[in-house]
């Protein structure tokens, strides 16, 4: 049975090409703004966001010539919905193996929601310390947000429902690159069905 079969109303938005177009254009746009890549520092979140990092580190190196230090992190316990059992995914390593203090930091993540994940990101990076500024770059960009972030550098803006879900498939892990919108579950109550969103961030909707 096909991908499609088993998820009626998925619709696929980007696509390999799409997905590289993308990255290499942020990766230009870091090294424009910040005028080189002198006291940068990537930074992404686990567990897709660390591999994107990976890849504009690797297009930054190739446009400047230099390597610009990675770190990976997990905010897991940095979340505000872990009192209420929402997550239960176990803690990976956080690994920034360089001072933070005065860099400007790049944090990336694969799609950007609420602004949730984002929030708990910065909150672990300050245990590591002061950075001079911290650039937020993202895949996706699908609104809908509850806090008051921005992303500085975005693949793409991708207008959806409340109710459905982006699903972030990278190479490294499912074997291929693509984005796409999946329908929301929807409750049967009745006389009426009610899309089942509640707002959290997750690894189908994301930060």
């Amino acid at each position: 049975m096909s991908e499609e079969a088993e998820h009626a109303g998925r619709r696929v938005v980007m696509d390999p090409a799409g997905v590289q177009r993308a990255l290499v254009r942020i990766a230009h746009e870091i090294v424009e703004r910040n005028k080189g890549v002198d006291g940068l520092g990537i930074v992404g979140v686990r567990s897709r966001g660390d591999v994107l990092a990976r890849r504009v580190q690797a297009e930054i190196s190739r446009l400047e010539g230099a390597e610009v230090p990675f770190g990976a992190m997990d905010i897991t316990l940095y979340r505000d919905d872990l009192h209420r059992g929402a997550d239960h995914a176990p803690v990976q390593i956080t690994d920034i193996p360089w001072e933070v203090d005065g860099r400007t930091i790049l944090l990336v993540d694969d799609v950007l929601f609420t602004g949730r994940t984002v929030r708990a990101a910065l909150d672990a990076l300050m245990d590591f310390g002061r950075p001079q500024a911290i650039q937020l770059g993202v895949l996706v960009d699908r609104g809908h947000r509850e806090l008051p972030i921005r992303a500085d550098y975005v693949g793409k803006n991708l207008p959806t429902q409340r109710s459905e879900n982006v699903q972030v498939r990278l190479a490294e892990s499912e074997g291929v690159d693509e984005v796409a919108i999946l329908p929301g579950p929807t409750l049967i109550r009745p006389g009426r069905a009610i899309p089942a969103g509640n707002g959290n961030d997750g690894s189908m909707g994301r930060s």
